[in-house]
């Protein structure tokens, strides 16, 4: 399911664009190759008194939360470091669950063939 329908935008002290907040909801709805399931995204947009923008964005599953942000001086850096962040985390409890799930597979044989 793309997120694109349940996408969340908010803006503190900065407007974009329409082709900003495309490339933004492009990037995002890129991580579903990664995880599915994913309900909502919230993204949040500022500017700080440097002029550099800082963007969050949280992921939200039926199990977990992931959330990354970053601060530069293009919205776009931001987003595809946040992006690349959000990636490794996900990665990393999918590994996590899989690994956990063939642990738990070992066990249970174990248990069979030592009942037999």
């Amino acid at each position: 399911m793309a997120i694109k329908e349940n996408m969340k935008f908010l803006f503190k002290g900065v407007k974009i664009d329409e082709r900003t907040e495309g490339y933004v909801r492009k990037r995002l709805n890129g991580l579903d190759r990664y995880i599915e399931n994913i309900l909502k995204a919230e993204v949040e947009i500022d500017k700080d008194k440097k002029g550099k923008f800082r963007v969050e964005v949280m992921l939200f599953t039926p199990r977990d939360m992931f959330r990354a942000d970053n601060t530069t001086d293009s919205i776009e850096g931001s987003v595809d470091m946040v992006v690349d962040e959000l990636q490794n985390q996900i990665t990393h409890v999918k590994g996590k669950t899989e690994t956990l799930q063939k642990k738990g597979a070992r066990d249970l044989k174990k248990k069979m063939v030592g009942e037999e």
